[in-house]
């Protein structure tokens, strides 16, 4: 059950990486607007995948 959920916090860490990617690329007002929070929900999201990995670790070494 673990495992699918750090590859669905994968998956959202790359999806919000496209999103931002795809908006900058664009350059309209609206990606100018919510760049910030685009990033630091990418950086929340890959912190999150970092804990649920480091939890996975853990749990394999008990």
């Amino acid at each position: 059950m673990l495992n699918l959920l750090f590859f669905a916090a994968l998956a959202a860490v790359l999806a919000s990486l496209l999103f931002g990617l795809f908006s900058f690329v664009r350059g309209n007002e609206c990606s100018r607007k919510h760049a910030n929070a685009t990033m630091r929900l990418r950086v929340l999201l890959q912190a999150l995948a970092l804990f649920i990995f480091f939890f996975l670790l853990w749990l394999g070494k008990h």
